[in-house]
């Protein structure tokens, strides 16, 4: 786990600029929103996800997050079939700011293109100075 300022950014996972992480898992990917993104929303209040069988395509919204502070898209780091879905974080959002890395994940993916679509993700490296430049800028 790297921390950078006040965020988590662990080791393995791979990062979109939507602030999503991408897990792989033998031949699926779990998914959820970075401690970043958590943090910024502050209090999640609602989260709004598809069904199992539905497909998520990399780079378009699959879903919403609402906080007290704001309702965001949650963007697909990658395309596939969902599998799995998080029913836990959708019955009890808070979850999602208490373990966004851990028991808030928010699906799993039978990815159709990952090998090809992994090259517009960033590696935990990337993300950590990706995750510097934002807190720079403020």
């Amino acid at each position: 786990m790297v921390k950078v300022d006040n965020y988590e950014v662990p080791e393995g996972l791979y990062y979109s600029k939507d602030y999503e992480w991408a897990k792989i898992e033998g031949d699926k990917v779990r998914v959820g929103i970075t401690d970043y993104a958590q943090k910024q929303l502050r209090e999640v209040v609602y989260v709004e996800l598809p069904s199992v069988g539905d497909t998520v395509t990399q780079n378009q919204p699959y879903g919403s997050i609402e906080s007290v502070k704001a309702v965001s898209d949650l963007v697909a780091p990658i395309s596939g079939t969902i599998e799995e879905v998080n029913q836990e974080v959708m019955d009890k959002p808070e979850i999602v700011n208490e373990d966004p890395y851990g028991k808030g994940w928010l699906l799993v993916v039978k990815p159709s293109n990952l090998q090809e679509e992994l090259k517009n993700l960033m590696t935990d490296q990337q993300a950590v100075e990706w995750h510097k430049s934002l807190i720079e800028k403020g």
